[in-house]
């Protein structure tokens, strides 16, 4: 990509990858099709996509055509999921290990068929993220949980509802424990629970599929069991990381964008960061519009669960640091090895100091291009929009990650002003 440009024009942003994966999994509680609309077209779909077959479903994705008067495509289709009256139980380790969502089935199919046997994932190298709370959740819930030959094997002829707390307010324990308890026996409250828009959305999905759920986006989830649920056709919840990667990108390169289809309300933390750093953000009926016309005042960001500022747009906040006016404290308080991408940053010349879970950034005002590598979905944005900053070509290597998180994103990026080219295709 070449340096020097600013984002101007529209993105419209589509379905959350972090909820898409997630809905597809909670398809397998209903016997019969679900159509899921505004999936992102990116290769963890996909992925995902694969798991189910293998687990018996037979699943169609569906790309939406261009729209009259768009200039570039949002990345998102449609979905249809056949559901068998008696999936398989059992994962394959070569898909599992490709993609940490995939353990997202291990709570539906414990609930549908009482057993589950699934490989333990992969996933984004950046920290410990275990599944001692999925475990103990289920276990809690009546499933007897082994760790044999590389899978989580989960066997429950009833599971029965419970009280559970969550040491840690965990996205993928509170999903799991949901799918399971919807249909356990009793009624089951989940205390600290997530309380992130995408678990609101599949709480959401569930209760139209005709789970009894209440709380969801707080810190207590309440599920009264049922005997059954049925298939539904829903929309995803847009993507808030995308809506704010578009946003922060604005900011950094002085552009004017309207995200459309952003949700304000979902990124309440990062838009108020970019206020503070000078920006205008203005919420619409049709997403938000951030424009900014001089440099950036640094702006210090402490990560949190939801409703604080995403770990997932720490990256971006580091590059938006990094040619900011003054300096910048952050701070990462969920995952360990989010700051591993910075070594990168500093070859594009940006000045950050590494101290445990804190980075000391110190703004310029412009940056030096040079080959980069992505280390994983959002370190890939945040070196794209810091290459944005460079004085010539940047080329950032293994975009197989922010092809992970971000459909359609180069063109995108072509249809908001930027030069960019992709010179091979990710594997």
């Amino acid at each position: 990509m070449t340096g020097g440009s600013a984002l101007r024009g529209r993105v419209r942003v589509t379905g959350a990858k972090n909820s898409a994966l997630k809905l597809m999994a909670a398809a397998l509680l209903a016997t019969g099709r679900t159509t899921l609309e505004e999936v992102p077209d990116i290769l963890d779909v996909h992925i995902m996509s694969e798991v189910l077959r293998r687990l018996g479903c037979g699943v169609t994705f569906e790309r939406y055509p261009l729209e009259p008067g768009d200039s570039s495509p949002s990345g998102g289709g449609r979905v249809l999921i056949d559901v068998p009256e008696e999936p398989s139980s059992e994962t394959d380790y070569d898909l599992v290990r490709r993609m940490r969502a995939s353990i997202s089935v291990l709570g539906p199919l414990v609930a549908r068929l009482g057993t589950a046997k699934v490989a333990l994932p992969g996933g984004d190298a950046i920290g410990s993220r275990g599944l001692d709370m999925h475990v103990a959740g289920l276990e809690r819930l009546g499933a007897t949980v082994v760790n044999e030959h590389g899978f989580l094997i989960a066997t429950a002829p009833k599971l029965v509802g419970t009280s559970i707390w969550l040491d840690f307010p965990s996205v993928g324990a509170t999903e799991n424990l949901v799918m399971a308890a919807v249909l356990a026996e009793g009624t089951t409250i989940v205390d600290n629970a997530a309380r992130e828009p995408e678990i609101v959305d599949l709480c959401r999905m569930l209760t139209a599929m005709g789970a009894r759920i209440q709380g969801a986006g707080t810190s207590t989830i309440t599920v009264e069991g049922v005997d059954g649920l049925e298939p539904v056709a829903y929309t995803t919840v847009p993507d808030r990381i995308v809506a704010g990667t578009w946003a922060i990108g604005a900011v950094m390169t002085r552009g004017d964008l309207v995200v459309e289809g952003a949700v304000a309300e979902h990124l309440t933390v990062p838009l108020e960061k970019l206020v503070n750093a000078g920006a205008t953000v203005e919420p619409r009926a049709d997403g938000v519009r951030v424009a900014m016309e001089d440099r950036p005042r640094a702006v210090d960001v402490v990560t949190l669960p939801f409703p604080g500022f995403p770990t997932d747009l720490q990256p971006m906040a580091v590059a938006l640091a990094a040619v900011s006016s003054g300096t910048a404290l952050i701070t990462e308080n969920v995952f360990e090895g989010r700051f591993m991408f910075v070594n990168e940053l500093v070859r594009l010349g940006a000045d950050v100091r590494i101290d445990g879970h804190h980075a000391v950034v110190r703004g310029r005002e412009r940056l030096s291009s040079a080959p980069v590598l992505a280390t994983d979905i959002r370190a890939g944005a945040g070196l794209v929009l810091a290459g944005l900053l460079t004085d010539g070509v940047t080329e950032v290597q293994d975009v197989r990650h922010v092809d992970r998180g971000y459909p359609a994103f180069l063109e995108q990026l072509r249809g908001v002003g930027v030069q960019i080219t992709r010179t091979q295709l990710a594997d």
